[in-house]
């Protein structure tokens, strides 16, 4: 006879054996049981808990797939404040990595090498051995709630095989293979073709429909903990998460020495692509949790780990065409088509030849052999023709003398590698100032993307950056993309937006040659708009960071009626210019300070705000006019440069006291 007590014995014997079918299956990759097996007791679970639904439980394998989410996604605090790692781009850098922990800990200290997988970031969280919350990395500090898709991901855990409180930190990735196929399942269907398995992992995660990520095929490794349980070591660690049921990356090593880290890095940097998952490096970690303590962090990164980053890959392929790009400033840039190639993860089909001159210089030509390379998030670049397979039909460029866009005249800067599109009307030009102009270092207006700028300009709703204060909602609702809250938020976000420090209002006019330290470096020197629109010719030249060059450009755009009209027009749309805050003493006034390297108590913003707080000035670059150079950790010419021209070199801490 059935009762409910023995239904219930056998739905906790199913769950129990399909969470021990499904570790080996999709942890271990030793199953024991064929998939038809396994699917049946599946199967025979989903029809007893919609006959008992009084017994289903978060942790049951049928509810790996939950509801849709709406809306935004939730906000979650980090338990601790989860750091990113300094970069190390040779073995020399890996070894100075050593020296600096050296001159910290009085003793011998092993490492842990582990394979830097190129996936995202993921914090879990467990109470009583439940997942509760899945979140991203985000600013560090806080990150977003993906509970709902990382329950999908087969090798995370819904319990642990302990009723314990922790919090793990991972990577979610997607392999190669499966990569390529949603790739040929895009390009059949006509819809979108990824860049990369990192971005496509990214975007499965962060999708609102769990099913969507059930079907991508996501996978982790789990490298880190906190919580009820205290390894001793990096080696413990892993060994604990193991026990627990996380997956855990096999390819790992202690090293006791630097020279078996360098022969880990340089065996697996010959290697890499015989792994059925992208790698970017290899993390180098302090093995002893207790030397770890002892080194602490600075404020960005841990002092006890370093990434050591792999080479750039290069590979070889053809130029199928050479086009131009035009730029915000007008300037053209000649990019190469290429013959699609996989190269550092992503498939790569345009690379960028930078100028004529260097056209010339590499005797570059349509229908060239090249050889390609990408490092990280840098653009693919052409690195060298293979004149031995060039071919008698390959084609010699020429930069085009009328503009692509606009039909406009094309000429060559005096003096320089660059060609323009001399139309200030021309539409791309145009269409680029409009998205510097609300990019994040100028007036920073969440919602207006390229796109959405786009199909204002061409739907004659914004000429100019002003237009943008005068769009109402009724301008924007019936836009593709749009609807009433929509309209609303983005119209909104531009209101708020109209009040803005002067360095900012600088930057976003779109100046050449002047970039987001050097309005900084102008908004110190002069405080008000009005200053800088005045300012003469030798004014410039004795501002630190500015010069002859960036004076000169800054003068000519403000003696552009065209320029001034807009200017005020701005001014005239609401636009508020902050005023300057009033130094609240004058303890370092004459001063000027420069800061280089990591800080661990405050960021290089928060110093730079306290000189200015003080009667001091912040300034970007050394020079002679310098009085102070504030070095932290791995600083940069910067520090050089103080030391060549006599500069007074201080520390974080003295800084710190003579702010007191």
């Amino acid at each position: 006879m059935t009762t409910k007590v023995s239904i219930r014995k056998e739905v906790e014997k199913l769950r129990e054996e399909l969470n021990y079918h499904s570790r080996l299956y999709y942890v271990l990759d030793k199953p024991e049981i064929s998939d038809a097996e396994y699917d049946k007791m599946y199967r025979r679970l989903v029809d007893l808990e919609a006959q008992y639904p009084d017994l289903v439980t978060p942790d049951s394998p049928t509810q790996r797939v939950g509801d849709k989410i709406s809306g935004e996604f939730a906000e979650v605090k980090h338990s601790r404040q989860r750091l990113s790692l300094d970069d190390a781009f040779s073995l020399e850098e890996v070894r100075e990595f050593q020296t600096r922990a050296k001159r910290i800990l009085d003793e011998h200290f092993d490492y842990v090498c582990e394979l830097k997988i190129d996936g995202l970031q993921m914090v879990l969280t467990y109470k009583k051995g439940l997942l509760v919350t899945a979140a991203t990395r985000g600013d560090g500090r806080a990150g977003e709630d993906v509970t709902h898709t990382v329950r999908t991901v087969r090798d995370i855990p819904l319990k642990l095989s302990k009723p314990i409180d922790i919090v793990v930190s991972g990577e979610i990735y997607i392999g190669k293979k499966d990569f390529d196929k949603i790739n040929d399942q895009q390009k059949k269907s006509g819809g979108q073709v990824y860049a990369n398995p990192r971005n496509l992992a990214a975007g499965t995660v962060r999708q609102l429909d769990p099913k969507v990520a059930s079907g991508r095929k996501l996978h982790s490794f789990v490298y880190d903990i906190e919580g009820d349980l205290e390894p001793k070591t990096q080696v413990e660690v892993l060994g604990v998460l193991e026990e627990l049921g996380f997956s855990v990356n096999q390819e790992h090593k202690l090293a006791h020495s630097m020279d078996e880290v360098g022969e880990f890095i340089q065996g697996w940097t010959s290697k890499r692509d015989s792994l059925p998952y992208e790698v970017d490096g290899i993390v180098v970690k302090i093995n002893e949790i207790r030397q770890r303590l002892v080194l602490g962090t600075t404020a960005k990164s841990p002092r006890w780990a370093i990434a050591y980053k792999f080479p750039a890959e290069q590979k070889q392929t053809k130029i199928l065409d050479i086009i131009v790009q035009v730029g915000r400033q007008g300037t053209l840039t000649p990019v190469a088509v290429l013959e699609p190639v996989r190269i550092a993860g992503s498939t790569v089909s345009r690379a960028t030849l930078h100028n004529e001159d260097e056209i010339v210089r590499k005797d570059v030509r349509v229908g060239d052999m090249v050889v390609v390379q990408k490092a990280g998030d840098v653009i693919p670049e052409v690195v060298e023709v293979i004149k031995g397979k060039r071919s008698k039909s390959a084609k010699v460029f020429k930069m085009p003398d009328k503009c692509p866009i606009c039909g406009g005249k094309v000429v060559r800067v005096e003096g320089e590698a660059a060609h323009k599109c001399v139309n200030k009307n021309c539409f791309l030009v145009q269409l680029r100032k409009l998205q510097h102009f609300v990019s994040r270092d100028a007036f920073d207006i969440e919602g207006l993307g390229e796109k959405i700028i786009e199909q204002l300009f061409k739907e004659g709703l914004v000429r100019d950056p002003a237009d943008f204060f005068t769009l109402k909602e009724g301008d924007i609702e019936p836009l593709e993309r749009f609807a009433e809250k929509s309209a609303k938020n983005l119209v909104k976000a531009i209101d708020e937006a109209k009040e803005i420090s002067l360095d900012r209002f600088i930057y976003a006019l779109g100046i050449l040659h002047v970039g987001a330290q050097t309005a900084r470096d102008v908004a110190n020197a002069f405080n008000t708009l009005e200053a800088v629109k005045h300012a003469w010719r030798e004014d410039w030249i004795e501002i630190d960071g500015v010069g002859p060059k960036v004076g000169e450009s800054i003068l000519n755009f403000f003696q552009d009626e065209h320029n001034l009209e807009l200017v005020d027009k701005l001014l005239k749309v609401g636009v508020k210019i902050q005023l300057p805050e009033k130094p609240k003493s004058n303890k370092l006034g004459g001063k000027t300070f420069v800061v280089t390297g990591t800080l661990s108590s405050m960021s290089r913003e928060e110093v730079e705000a306290k000189v200015r707080e003080m009667g001091g000035k912040a300034s970007g670059s050394v020079s002679v006019k310098t009085d102070f150079v504030i070095v932290g950790a791995n600083p940069g010419s910067k520090y050089n440069t103080a030391k060549k021209l006599g500069v007074k070199i201080i520390s974080e801490e003295e800084f710190l006291k003579l702010v007191k």
